[in-house]
């Protein structure tokens, strides 16, 4: 995602919360602290498709507005 965001494609990295810190840290440490991080309830592993499901509905929105935003 780093290499990708510095050629200015955009780009984000889905996570849940317990990752938000990782995350956050590991695009400061790739040179691209302004990459979006989406947020999704946790946990995603283990869930069922419905459940799964729900984390992408949840997502959506968010993708959305991330690419409204950088079409201005």
């Amino acid at each position: 995602m780093a290499t990708l965001r510095k050629r200015g494609i955009l780009t984000a990295v889905i996570c849940s919360a317990p990752f938000e810190r990782l995350g956050r840290t590991q695009a400061t440490v790739l040179g691209v602290p302004e990459l979006p991080l989406l947020m999704i309830p946790h946990p995603l592993g283990g869930l069922s498709y419905e459940k799964v499901r729900e984390r992408a509905d949840h997502a959506i929105p968010k993708i959305v507005d991330l690419i409204k935003e950088n079409m201005k």
